[in-house]
């Protein structure tokens, strides 16, 4: 199998959502975009398939090598399918190193901290795991106004907090728990609940429709970003955002099912999120 061909599977078995968009961008920047995935699932899979009894130093010295192998690749010594993917992307786009390497760094922090007391700390893990993506998928769309970096970030946090929302129970299980403790307390939901999915209650509603809610807001904010960046671009990113926005609406229509069974569109409204895309339609 190629590098291409491989970093393509990786993006269509790992992130269908994503994937709907990256089908509709040119070749080039389709395979740039295939590659940029792959290289960002690596340090994420390293954290979360180490599971809880992993050795955390290992995990440490294993985001150390993929670092080394980012250097590497940087300095035109790619030595996997991914890096070389990725190096050959380089040569049409601008992928700032600096994101990749902030991504591991927001990986890191899983591996360190299992809750956050306030949307404030949160937003700095954000910043770390998600706008780096907006940064590096920027740089292969192409953009044509400063303000795409701005509102790439709205978009960013509107993916994350959708994830967020999604994955409540796949991360208790973790032990995880990502929803702002601050938030939990004035809803009156304990955290022993949300770990043990004792979610069937008024508080954890309410607190899940408040979560949504920012989730919709950074949807809105973002609404100017097809606009921001390069015209064959434009289709891509409306579908993966107004995906990710539909996902976000069958979560908090029943949030309690949503913390145990993992929420994915039907064919029909994924068909509906392209063909919106492909309209032109907002996020939200």
């Amino acid at each position: 199998m190629s590098d291409q061909a491989a970093v393509r599977r990786i993006a269509h078995t790992r992130g269908a959502n994503f994937s709907l968009g990256f089908r509709l961008l040119p070749a080039a920047k389709r395979q740039a975009v295939y590659a940029a995935y792959a290289a960002c699932r690596i340090p994420d899979d390293i954290v979360d398939e180490a599971g809880d009894g992993a050795d955390t130093g290992e995990v440490e010295r294993r985001l150390d090598a993929w670092v080394s192998e980012i250097e590497a690749t940087y300095a035109g010594r790619p030595g996997l399918d991914a890096t070389r993917a990725l190096a050959a992307a380089l040569g049409h786009a601008p992928i700032p190193k600096g994101a990749l390497l902030g991504l591991v760094e927001g990986c890191r922090m899983d591996l360190r901290i299992r809750r956050y007391r306030t949307f404030a700390e949160l937003e700095r893990y954000c910043e770390l795991v998600a706008v780096t993506i907006s940064d590096i998928s920027l740089a292969i769309f192409g953009t044509l106004r400063a303000e795409a970096t701005r509102h790439g970030r709205s978009l960013a946090l509107a993916l994350q907090l959708t994830n967020i929302c999604r994955d409540v129970g796949e991360d208790a299980e973790r032990g995880r728990i990502y929803l702002p403790l601050a938030e939990l307390e004035a809803f009156g939901v304990a955290e022993a609940d949300v770990l043990a999915g004792r979610v069937d209650t008024p508080g954890y509603r309410a607190l899940m429709a408040s979560e949504c809610a920012r989730a919709r807001s950074f949807f809105v904010a973002a609404n100017p970003l097809p606009s921001c960046v390069a015209r064959d671009a434009r289709t891509a990113v409306r579908v993966m955002g107004g995906v990710y926005r539909r996902v976000l609406d069958r979560v908090a229509a029943d949030p309690v099912r949503a913390w145990s069974h993992r929420t994915e569109l039907p064919r029909w409204q994924r068909l509906w999120a392209v063909t919106a895309g492909i309209l032109g339609f907002e996020f939200a």
